[in-house]
């Protein structure tokens, strides 16, 4: 808890650029009076996706250095517990995303090698993120208590036991009963002193994951519910609260691993709105490091692929359970220390498992193709030469058997970049690992440049098959969420599919996937499309372009221009 007139900033959020790390401390004759604090550290990470392995390319390092892998993460966890001195002192925890979108090792056994690493590794609570509810509800839960899979059984031979750690989510409701579908919080007793957390989920995920995986769900608003069990859990004697928040934000450039540069983002109005009862945030979702001081909060995040620990050192009065001091530290998970041995039979047990499969060769690049965004008008907006290269490979999946004359692919879809040389099909799958099907439809002209318009009200960008030409206006006007349609950032007369203008009255036929399809990522206009059929698997269309196109080069990121580069008529 948070005691008025007994925590001060020791850093303001403006100073916070230069800062190490952030923290919250008290005037230190006050911390000094009465029995000695509790110490206790917290261990956080965040958005692992599966990779246990180390991930590779710009996945790979953070801060200049290599880093990431789960034989180096357990090392690294296990250090900092040692150097806490007292390890019933030390508590693990995770702000979500730890499963799902994950690479070929992991996702080939629905994740349980994932869940088999992290309970190995201390791991003790976590938030759920909103890839965990990517196979839906049911599965989600028999991740966390164990049981083969309904339709695969136990993939690898072995019985599967759950997890060694408990999932929180304080703010997804089962719809039809209105109670959480997993425990909201859990109380942690650390020499006497009760310690707090409640796990929560960000309130868009509907929006961000197929319908099928959150169906029969509701998810609230994150502070408000994070108040509310903040209340629940002070009647019940706890005055040091965490919460684990499947949400996040982002430094302005040039922000360290440490530091809180021009912070902004959803998480930034979220801490605003806790209680002052609580006392740390640890969050996730952007993929962002940061260590932050918000309305006398610690907000932290690990960045993405277990290539960060945030280490957070509390001291806690042993008499009220209030928090003298909090600090935060992110530490590069490096490379450079010995691989846990027990990380390594459980990575190379899976590998057996999987077989063959994984090194077969699909194709090859005579580069590196990568999932950056070009830079458009100011904003990373921009086309993808993998993006643009995987909505190729959708239209070619798609054009003959269905009449496609376009294909369009979410940026969230395209999950690592492809090195140059040999394309294995592990390689591929850490691309796309959705399993999402290709869903061609017909849409109006009409609705074809509202779902452009579309990507200025959602701020994200469809990367175009090579059939697709336009012209953005960075002078344009965004309409607003509810009507789409009626902005003007997309100049109209300028899209043409395969070299014709696009005429509003007019019928085309376009592919995109299935997640999109359902209204995924804000694009509703697509849920108005017409005569939809449902076709293959987007990884299996992926690999048989890469087979058939075998070498494949970078496509050219000409297909979105702004007005600065068309000439004037």
């Amino acid at each position: 808890m948070s005691v008025p007139g007994m925590r001060r900033a020791a850093v303001g959020l403006t100073a916070l650029a230069a800062a190490a790390l952030s923290t919250v401390a008290v005037n230190p004759s006050q911390a000094e009076a009465g029995p000695k604090p509790v110490d206790v550290k917290l261990l956080a990470i965040n958005d692992f996706h599966g990779n246990l392995e180390p991930p590779s390319g710009s996945s790979g390092t953070i801060a200049g250095q290599p880093a990431g892998g789960v034989e180096y993460l357990a090392t690294q966890l296990a250090a900092l517990r040692q150097a806490a001195r007292e390890d019933e002192n030390t508590i693990t925890v995770a702000a979500g995303d730890l499963i799902g979108a994950s690479p070929l090792l992991s996702a080939a056994f629905h994740d349980e090698p994932t869940i088999e690493a992290l309970s190995m590794a201390g791991l003790d609570f976590a938030s759920v993120g909103n890839h965990e509810f990517d196979e839906g509800a049911n599965e989600l839960l028999r991740i966390q208590n164990g049981g083969c899979h309904p339709v695969d059984g136990c993939a690898d031979g072995t019985p599967y036991a759950g997890a060694g750690f408990q999932y929180l989510s304080a703010n997804a409701f089962k719809t039809a009963t209105g109670q959480p579908l997993l425990p909201p919080y859990a109380i942690k007793k650390v020499q006497g002193v009760k310690v707090g957390f409640i796990g929560m989920t960000l309130e868009g995920t509907p929006q961000i994951v197929s319908q099928d995986g959150v169906a029969g769900l509701t998810f609230a608003d994150e502070a408000d519910t994070a108040n509310r069990y903040a209340r629940i859990l002070r009647a019940q004697g706890v005055e040091t609260i965490v919460v684990l928040l499947h949400e996040g934000g982002q430094q302005a450039a040039g922000g360290g691993i440490n530091d809180c540069t021009g912070f902004t983002g959803p998480i930034v109005d979220i801490a605003n709105r806790m209680d002052p009862s609580i006392d740390v945030v640890v969050s996730g979702h952007t993929h962002q490091a940061y260590n932050c001081e918000i309305n006398a909060k610690l907000v932290t995040s690990a960045s993405s692929f277990g290539r960060l620990v945030t280490d957070i050192d509390l001291q806690i009065d042993r008499r009220t359970g209030d928090v003298l001091t909090a600090s935060a530290n992110n530490v590069v998970v490096t490379r450079d220390v010995a691989k846990d041995p027990a990380q390594t039979a459980l990575i190379g047990r899976y590998k057996t498992a999987l077989g063959p499969v994984a090194t077969k060769e699909v194709g090859q690049t005579t580069a590196a193709i990568t999932r950056t965004q070009e830079t458009l008008f100011g904003t990373s907006m921009g086309e993808s030469a993998l993006g643009n290269l995987i909505a190729d490979a959708q239209l070619a999946a798609t054009d003959n058997e269905q009449g496609a004359v376009a294909a369009f692919m979410n940026p969230g879809g395209v999950r690592a970049d492809l090195d140059a040389g040999v394309v294995t099909y592990e390689e591929a799958f850490t691309v796309q690992p959705f399993a999402n099907n290709l869903v061609t439809l017909d849409l109006t002209g009409a609705q074809l440049y509202c779902l452009l318009e579309q990507q200025f009200v959602t701020n994200r960008t469809l990367y175009p098959s090579a059939t697709v030409r336009y012209t953005v206006d960075p002078n344009g006007t965004t309409a607003p969420a509810a009507t789409p349609c009626a902005g003007t950032r997309v100049v109209r007369g300028s899209l043409t599919l395969g070299g014709t203008a696009v005429v509003d009255s007019a019928t085309y036929r376009v592919t995109v996937n299935n997640f999109l399809s359902g209204g995924g990522d804000g694009f509703s206009v697509l849920t108005g499309g017409t005569n939809q059929v449902t076709g293959m698997i987007d990884l299996d269309a992926f690999v048989a372009y890469l087979t058939a196109q075998s070498p494949v080069s970078a496509p050219a990121l000409d297909r979105i221009r702004t007005t600065a580069e068309v000439p004037a008529a």
